[in-house]
């Protein structure tokens, strides 16, 4: 009683959704009676010395053994204690004293260090040459105990 009342819109929907069940059906039925299995060797991928992909395997001359006991593994963590709190100097290359931050660039290893007012021993400005030392922050490297550097 309740398809009496079905539109044409809904009846085509319904029509397309019932072919392409029955299309999948016949697919299935026709994979079926071919019966082509792949096997497990087929499916098989090797990885040469040079990280390419390829379907042969690899040629046994060539192998060679590694002790797993030579192996070392570490990790690293960005922790407190492993920063050094060694002084370094660096240029002050931005500083905004309304915002209250900036970033200093180490001489040594050319990189930017941001620096916040909370950290700051003395007032520093643009172009100065500060020393400071190392911290980890929330988002990385911090320059902590920033001062001057008088010679």
């Amino acid at each position: 009683m309740g398809r009496s009342q079905e539109t044409s819109g809904k009846k085509e929907v319904r029509n397309k959704k019932e072919k392409k069940r029955k299309e999948k059906e016949q697919k299935r039925a026709l994979k079926k009676i071919e019966g082509k299995k792949r096997s497990f060797n087929e499916m098989i991928a090797y990885v040469d010395e040079f990280g390419k992909i390829s379907s042969t395997p690899p040629d046994p001359d060539k192998r060679t053994v590694v002790d797993a006991e030579s192996i070392e593994l570490t990790i690293i963590r960005n922790s407190p204690d492993v920063v050094s709190n060694a002084l370094r100097k660096g240029v002050v290359i931005f500083f905004d004293e309304s915002k209250g931050f900036g970033f200093i660039r180490d001489i040594e290893s050319e990189e930017k260090i941001f620096v916040h007012v909370n950290n700051l021993i003395e007032p520093i400005k643009e172009n100065n040459l500060v020393v400071f030392e190392m911290g980890r922050g929330p988002r990385g490297a911090t320059a902590i105990k920033v001062k001057l550097f008088k010679e």
